[in-house]
């Protein structure tokens, strides 16, 4: 008898990171795999990516809360909106498991139905360090969740400090690895020509999300980014951030610039697209988890500003600048042009896996237990 495992996503970034494994569910005959979307899939400024999940067949369960306003308020209404859409939907789906990725807020939501309705929860990527309320909804995600999959094991010893049954904590790396490592990405003269780059000159790839607990400061921290980019007149993949606080401001702000002939502006950019892009990037800038746990594999030095990523385990692809245009242009010039890093570049690990979560979690999804005592959780005094 098969388990019907549902997944919740809820942005662009969850879904690309999940695909593998997705794929990796949907073809075992002991799975019935089913999607939750919501969130920034459904809204228009944001791509309407929902698009992209209908063209890859899975089945979908479309739940309507959207971020309203460009503020924290809209992120907490989110919250609740979606816990009472999502219990109401679980009457007719009826999941054996929920799986849960990261630490936004439909995910947050998503371990509270489980908990409250007495369905066991599976997360991927708890454990790790960041700032903004991501941090916080994270770890409450781990202390509601049945199942741990982290991606390393340093993030598996703080889920085990935290309480949680090591017998349930099983570190299988970063989904987002499988595809870079086993997907046939495009190859670079057609992104390249997809994108109007050329690659015989420096491209930025640039993604810079706001941060939760600095929002109203969105626009002051974008415009430091944008500075530097408009000094160098580089080439300069440039993408929407996420609809968190301050998320409207960054765009309404970078909108400015989508018509100089060396900024190429996208709402959202394909999963296989972006990978693609980032093996003919000359340089990551912004604060997306992209730079730190993708960027390793491609030896893509990464500009990562502010204060998003911090405590996040990183390699030495990673510089960490602050909110500073003149900085900002340094440490581009320095990655782009300084031999010795460029040569250390090249001994470049990723801490994050080795690009085969997605067997490593459906493998253990289909053999683990589903009972009373994976539900049972409690502090060892």
């Amino acid at each position: 008898m098969s388990r019907k495992i549902l997944y919740i996503t809820g942005t662009r970034a969850d879904y690309g990171l999940m695909h593998s494994v997705l794929d990796e569910m949907n073809r075992n005959p002991n799975i019935d795999l089913e999607v939750v979307v919501t969130g920034m899939h459904l809204m228009e400024e944001f791509g309407s990516t929902i698009t992209e999940i209908e063209r890859d067949g899975f089945k979908i369960h479309t739940l309507n809360a959207v971020y309203q306003n460009d503020d924290k308020f809209s992120m907490s209404s989110f919250v609740g909106k979606f816990i009472e859409l999502l219990t109401n939907a679980l009457k007719e789906i009826k999941p054996d498991l929920i799986m849960l990725l990261g630490d936004r807020g439909e995910m947050l939501a998503g371990a509270i139905v489980g908990a409250y309705l007495s369905i066991p929860t599976a997360h991927l990527h708890g454990g790790e360090i960041t700032s903004t309320v991501d941090e916080y909804a994270r770890h409450a995600i781990t202390k509601l969740a049945n199942l741990h999959f982290p991606a390393t094991e340093k993030s598996a010893e703080r889920i085990i400090a935290m309480g949680e049954d090591p017998s349930h904590v099983f570190t299988v790396g970063a989904p987002g690895l499988d595809a870079i490592l086993n997907m046939d990405l495009i190859g670079k003269e057609e992104i390249a020509l997809k994108y109007g780059l050329d690659i015989s000159k420096p491209i930025i790839l640039m993604l810079q999300h706001p941060v939760t607990l600095e929002s109203e400061n969105s626009a002051h921290q974008i415009s430091e980014t944008i500075k530097a980019i408009l000094n160098l007149k580089y080439q300069t993949v440039l993408i929407y951030p996420n609809a968190d606080a301050g998320g409207r401001s960054i765009i309404k702000l970078i909108k400015q610039y989508e018509n100089l002939p060396f900024i190429k502006l996208f709402k959202s950019i394909p999963r296989k697209d972006f990978l693609s892009l980032m093996n003919i990037t000359s340089v990551m800038v912004g604060n997306s988890s992209s730079g730190i746990i993708e960027a390793p594999s491609f030896k893509l030095p990464v500009i990562n500003i502010g204060s998003r990523q911090k405590g996040r385990e990183r390699a030495l692809n990673v510089v960490d600048v602050g909110y500073d245009a003149q900085k900002i242009e340094n440490a581009i010039k320095f990655v782009l042009n300084d031999a010795e890093f460029k040569e250390r570049l090249k001994s470049c690990k990723n801490h994050y896996g080795d690009g085969n979560a997605s067997k490593r979690i459906t493998e253990i999804l289909t053999r683990i237990e589903l009972n009373e005592k994976l539900l049972e959780k409690g502090i060892k005094v």
